[in-house]
């Protein structure tokens, strides 16, 4: 189940590429049917636990019923999670290069605000400006109409895993190098969260570049992660991961990850029904999805199928925290089960496939380029008299 040293060594960069992006959508696909749910519900729902792609919680009526409509959520849709992943993979492909809060608003603003798309959920083609949820929305508003500082045009948002859910290309294109991965996660998502909510926009990305290192497991993931995050975001990983340790099946974790997270999640009890305290700028709170998706990551011992199952039975927030999870296992090299990606990629009338060879290329090119500038660097300082250039 688990992708030992010597499996995850043997994982190419492409590979991991497509695991990651692929494993992404596939784990948002699956868990739009059954977000904002509880545990207990969802297995009344379905009765029993959910084991792969199903159909909209309403069933038939989902296009009049609420809360959900008029979303098709479910038979393999995609979200706004993977719209925006794959529309941050667009600005890398235009920019070439490392991105900035500034990327954002020069090219995937008006990505999201000018070019038509198909969107899964309302099955027709629209602008993803439509699709997304409001604290997407907050971009184009601040950005495009307030003319506002990028760096610091996330500021007033609110707090949420919205940066976070797309932050997987960043990590992809740092392979290996959480630490870059981090820093440049932060500078993207200035533009879009502040406080918690851009830290786990950080994390995330460091997450995914931790998984695609030869070797990385699982608790080398979450190792990474507890040495870069901050504030409260830090200790509701650590906080989660030490509970999800004594755990190996993800039935018996939901309900004790869901109590290790508690205290530093602002959303209250009823995901539904935020309390007043809801989605605020917080040192002491994290976002509910990052943790949660990082233990079911070691309940799962980095297996993909396992961590994506067991994040989308939380509930809850699921399709985010199965679009994080998936992400992770699909970077570490385990595979994405192919009757699920296929069925999604037909579903939502996308290519998966796509999105990750262009970003390959792209991490390819921008690695050249980092490693002439940095070798130019090191010949600078050796004749200041500092180290030797590295071979």
């Amino acid at each position: 189940m688990t992708p030992k040293g010597e499996e995850s060594a043997g994982a190419s960069l492409d590979e991991r590429i497509t695991g990651a992006l692929v494993g992404a959508a596939v784990g948002d696909a699956l868990g739009g049917p059954v977000e904002g749910y509880s545990p207990d519900q969802i297995l009344e729902r379905h009765g029993g636990r959910v084991h792969g792609i199903v159909g909209p919680w309403n069933g038939d009526a989902w296009r009049t019923a609420r809360p959900i409509a008029p979303y098709h959520k479910g038979d393999g849709h995609v979200t706004d999670d993977t719209l925006m992943t794959h529309a941050l993979v667009r600005v890398y492909d235009r920019v070439r290069d490392h991105l900035d809060a500034y990327a954002i608003a020069d090219h995937l603003v008006p990505d999201l605000m000018t070019n038509p798309r198909w969107i899964p959920e309302l099955e027709t083609e629209a602008i993803p400006l439509q699709r997304v949820f409001l604290a997407e929305k907050w971009l184009a508003a601040r950005l495009h109409y307030g003319h506002v500082d990028p760096r610091e045009a996330g500021t007033g948002n609110i707090v949420n895993c919205g940066a976070a859910m797309y932050m997987a290309p960043v990590g992809l294109v740092n392979a290996a190098n959480p630490r870059a991965a981090y820093a440049e996660a932060l500078d993207v998502a200035g533009a879009h969260q502040s406080s918690y909510g851009r830290e786990a926009a950080g994390v995330l990305a460091a997450a995914v570049a931790a998984a695609a290192a030869p070797g990385a497991t699982a608790d080398s993931v979450v190792t990474a992660c507890l040495s870069l995050a901050k504030d409260g975001t830090r200790t509701a990983i650590e906080a989660v991961c030490e509970v999800a340790a004594h755990h190996t099946d993800f039935e018996s974790a939901l309900t004790p990850l869901r109590e290790a997270v508690t205290p530093y999640d602002t959303v209250g009890p009823d995901y539904r029904a935020p309390s007043l305290g809801a989605r605020r700028p917080s040192r002491l709170h994290a976002i509910e999805e990052l943790p949660v998706a990082l233990g079911m990551l070691l309940v799962a011992g980095g297996d993909y199928r396992h961590a994506v199952l067991g994040s989308v039975n939380y509930g809850r927030d699921c399709d985010s925290i199965a679009t994080m999870a998936g992400a992770i296992a699909g970077a570490l090299g385990s595979a994405v089960p192919e009757e699920w990606s296929k069925r999604v990629a037909e579903a939502s009338r996308l290519d998966l496939w796509e999105p990750p060879r262009t970003l390959a290329a792209v991490t390819r090119e921008i690695f050249t380029r980092d490693t002439g500038l940095r070798r130019a660097h090191e010949e600078s300082f050796a004749r200041l008299g500092g180290a030797g250039c590295s071979a």
